[in-house]
């Protein structure tokens, strides 16, 4: 790898820290203006949004041009919600434009590989993207929580005005967003060195109407593909799977551990660390062309689910969860570089990751939606867990009776 592929990463790294700290001290931020519970899910609800209703656009936006422009476009975007927010912006609708500029900024992160890359280097590229990314998600908790701790910020605070000016900055949120601004300016200055790449899909129009029509032609053509249908349903499956299991962990672990919210959300860091042990093996063990041979480890990742309903000690829930981490990092990955490869070929890259886009979201929606409702019925957690892993691997196990055994899988890569 070579120092663009190194500035590439760089700059997602401090684009997807920030978004990630921004998402706590934003909630933090809620919680100081005192509003009601159900703004904390209608937060994130407002970020992922965009990913869905923009996933026509995207796609033919980061084709259209450099995508080290479109990264910094996006990034500039974003860095413009987080600026809104702090001067008083309602935190929903300032991080729903923060939303905005991911949505429009994800296309370009994953589709520059494949134009940058040769096809034999994407899955450790992408091992080194998904890693870093996770690193983000745990560190933007981390820097967030420190930032509005109250002893830490009261501290901060004492000298954070300038002499005779007044900032504006006189609670820990604020002083977080205000930190959070300095990461996105970091990020712009990565994505002004990222190295240029050819346009290699160009969009036949900017009409909005025929950008919709094309995207819905893509979306069939994805799915109508042999390898594009199982790594779309593979990672479609693994991202809604993921934010269901944030809250399945969080719940459980007040449930069987007795943690408390601060405890708990620190348990969850343990499955990041574990996608990104099981993104490293993936670059390590796993070739492009061999991509669908990781299926049965999703199936077994379900199986594994389930080993949480018994456990009640901290040590062995930790390591548990590294272990459906890890499984999960090692079967994505691959299954991302392979969506990514045939997307590039088949319509442009960017278009592709929209459409990847578009159907991960509504993924999480419909997930989400699902563990709403047993919530509403007032199922056990345990029976919530129960049902989670099997799905999982039922889904997974249908993926692999259909996919798994195709000899010609190889070849058509």
């Amino acid at each position: 790898m070579n120092r663009g592929f190194y500035i590439i990463l760089a700059a997602q790294f401090f684009s997807a820290l920030a978004d990630n700290a921004l998402l706590f001290a934003a909630i933090a931020l809620l919680k100081e203006l005192h509003s009601p519970g159900w703004h904390t899910p209608i937060l994130q609800s407002a970020f992922v949004a965009s990913y869905i209703v923009l996933a026509p656009f995207v796609g033919a936006f980061a084709d259209s041009l450099p995508k080290g422009k479109v990264m910094l476009i996006s990034n500039t975007i974003k860095l413009a919600g987080c600026i809104a927010m702090l001067a008083g912006l309602h935190p929903l609708i300032a991080y729903g434009l923060v939303g905005f500029g991911a949505a429009a900024y994800s296309p370009a992160k994953y589709g520059i590989l494949t134009e940058y890359l040769p096809p034999g280097k994407l899955v450790l590229a992408n091992s080194w993207m998904e890693g870093l990314t996770v690193l983000a998600i745990i560190l933007g908790a981390v820097v967030s929580g420190i930032l509005i701790s109250p002893a830490i910020a009261a501290d901060m605070l004492q000298w954070w005005d300038v002499p005779l000016i007044d900032t504006g900055i006189n609670t820990a949120p604020e002083l977080a967003i205000s930190i959070i601004v300095t990461i996105y300016f970091a990020a712009a200055l990565f994505n002004l060195y990222i190295p240029r790449v050819p346009i290699d899909h160009k969009p036949l129009s900017r009409n909005p109407v025929f950008l919709l029509k094309e995207f819905i032609h893509c979306f069939r053509l994805l799915w109508k593909d042999p390898l594009g249908q199982v790594s779309l349903a593979v990672t479609t499956l693994f991202w809604g799977a993921g934010a269901t299991l944030r809250l399945l962990v969080l719940a459980w672990a007040s449930v069987a551990l007795h943690f408390d919210m601060g405890a708990a959300t620190k348990l969850v860091a343990w499955v990041a660390v574990g996608i990104a042990i099981g993104s490293v093996l993936a670059a390590k063990f796993v070739k492009l062309e061999h991509s669908v041979k990781v299926l049965p480890v999703g199936i077994a990742m379900g199986i594994v689910v389930l080993a949480m309903i018994p456990v009640t000690s901290a040590p062995v829930a930790i390591v548990l969860l590294i272990i459906i981490g890890a499984m999960g990092g090692y079967f994505v990955v691959p299954m991302n570089a392979l969506l990514q490869h045939r997307g590039h070929l088949l319509m442009g890259a960017g278009s592709s990751i929209a459409v990847q886009n578009f159907n991960e979201n509504l993924s999480i929606f419909a997930m989400l939606a699902l563990y709403a409702l047993m919530e509403k019925l007032e199922f056990s957690i345990y029976v919530i867990i129960l049902v989670f892993g099997l799905l999982l691997s039922g889904i997974m196990a249908g993926l692999y009776r259909k996919h798994g055994h195709d000899q010609d899988m190889g070849k058509r890569i």
